[in-house]
């Protein structure tokens, strides 16, 4: 019997050992998709105690916590702190079996040298042990990305945000270069509450009057350039459901004039928008060596109940089972054939899509950029153990896992990095295992080679970030 999570968790012979503790340990991350906060970035935010650091916003573990009937006053309501931090700790040796049971002992240990396994009887001590650390120095929120050898930081931002914090930790030099990411869903989701609001937000944005859809077009090029001096050089897109139909700009401008008039789009004119505005923001990213990420097929807020008392983002959202391939293949083939594919990310919350999206990423390959099309690391709901070794194991059937980017945290939590070596003790087991079965061969520089490239390497030459060589200077 194997001690629970010593040094070799998860690697399964000594070919994956080896892989893991010479080369995937001490890589660098490039984080290039998470929801951390610049502005605590900036500001080097402190935690007053276990609960604010570890449960503020974990949706993930929210989640955990209702499936164990646990009060929502214990989650997201007016119970103390400790309170919150003592349910968790009563939740998590239920998560036996769920990636949280993992991570939550990983981050205990990694972070503040805790070997306890956390439950009911330990949590009175692991609070105080760990809100003394929290209380002392070195546990600010740039100390836990230097701690967890973070290079590269790309949060999540709306085309209309300043990016104020992001200059500032560029002017300041703090040597993690903390980089925007391009969201713009507000401005693709022309049936959503708030839409003109939002474009209102974005004429103040540009300092630019939008008076129809050709305005709208150039204020989030405008947005596109102003994120690329601030070193943006990523855009991510929320696309719930796949859609795309050909059409041209003059279909379009009277669809933005009736929405910005107070009227709903048919579900026609919404795919007539949502193509081409989604298909000028790649052409967009292409001309400036974008990468483009679409997360694909999530089925969001889905009680209606508590998405009017919590809002988005708390925990209540599913897998969507939406068919992908035909539209997303029909978006991608329009931007290629006219020469302006970005380099792309393909995400999909559904595992069935694995197959689809590595297929996929092979028919638009263009020779030139080493996996230019990307199937992107397992997802939310997918980034547990099978996840990540399902989409790894289907990028290595359809295409070439030795050219994959790698993983990201997608998290709003400043102790998630561990997840990081989660998928990189998975990695290596994977490979070690093809080794042990005669699969691949016994050949630890080719592998070796193979491994830094999964975990750092590709990530640093296919994104080209340029703010972390100005920083050095």
């Amino acid at each position: 019997m194997k001690p629970f999570l010593n040094d070799d968790f998860l690697l399964t012979n000594e070919t994956s050992k080896v892989l893991y503790h010479q080369y995937a340990k001490g890589m660098p991350i490039i984080d290039y998709h998470c929801h951390l906060s610049p502005k605590e970035i900036y500001e080097n935010k402190t935690f007053k105690n276990l609960t604010e650091v570890w449960l503020y916003g974990d949706h993930y573990k929210w989640r955990a916590m209702r499936a164990n009937g646990i009060s929502e006053e214990f989650i997201t309501g007016d119970a103390s702190d400790e309170e919150k931090f003592s349910a968790w700790a009563r939740t998590v040796p239920m998560t036996i079996g769920n990636p949280l049971y993992h991570w939550t002992h990983l981050e205990l240990r990694r972070f503040f040298g805790i070997d306890e396994r956390l439950d009911e009887k330990s949590a009175p001590h692991i609070w105080e042990r760990v809100n003394e650390q929290l209380a002392g120095e070195g546990f600010g929120a740039r100390d836990l990305i230097e701690k967890s050898n973070v290079e590269t930081v790309v949060t999540t931002d709306d085309p209309a945000d300043s990016l104020e914090y992001h200059v500032k930790l560029k002017d300041e030099g703090f040597h993690v270069s903390v980089l925007p990411g391009f969201r713009p869903d507000k401005a693709l989701e022309i049936n959503q509450e708030g839409f003109a609001a939002w474009v209102s937000k974005l004429e103040t944005a540009c300092g630019m009057k939008i008076e129809n859809y050709d305005d709208f077009l150039k204020a989030l090029k405008n947005r596109i350039d102003f994120f690329h001096e601030a070193g943006g050089r990523i855009s991510d897109h929320a696309i719930n459901q796949m859609m795309y139909t050909e059409t041209d700009e003059s279909e379009v401008r009277p669809i933005f004039a009736k929405v910005m008039n107070g009227e709903s789009a048919s579900s026609e004119e919404e795919c007539k928008f949502k193509s081409f505005t989604l298909n000028f923001l790649g052409t967009c990213y292409a001309e400036k060596g974008w990468a483009m990420q679409l997360h694909i097929n999530a089925l969001r807020n889905n009680s209606s109940k508590m998405y009017r008392k919590l809002g988005p983002d708390t925990g209540y959202d599913a897998i969507n089972d939406q068919d992908i391939a035909k539209p997303l293949c029909g978006f991608l083939d329009s931007l290629d054939r006219k020469d302006a594919l970005p380099k792309t990310i393909l995400y999909s919350l559904n595992p069935r899509d694995n197959v689809v999206i590595s297929s996929l990423c092979g028919s638009f390959q263009d020779g030139r950029i080493p996996g230019k099309i990307q199937h992107g690391t397992a997802w939310w709901f997918n980034d547990t153990k099978d996840g990540m070794l399902e989409q790894m194991k289907s990028l290595a059937n359809i295409g070439l896992l030795s050219r994959f980017i790698g993983m990201l945290t997608d998290s709003r939590s400043f102790l998630s990095y561990t997840r990081h070596e989660y998928f990189r003790r998975l990695l290596c087991d994977v490979i070690g295992t093809w080794v042990e079965n005669g699969e691949a061969p016994d050949d630890i520089e080719l592998l070796g080679r193979i491994v830094k490239g999964i975990c750092y390497e590709n990530a640093k030459h296919y994104f080209q970030f340029e703010v972390k060589d100005r920083l050095k200077a």
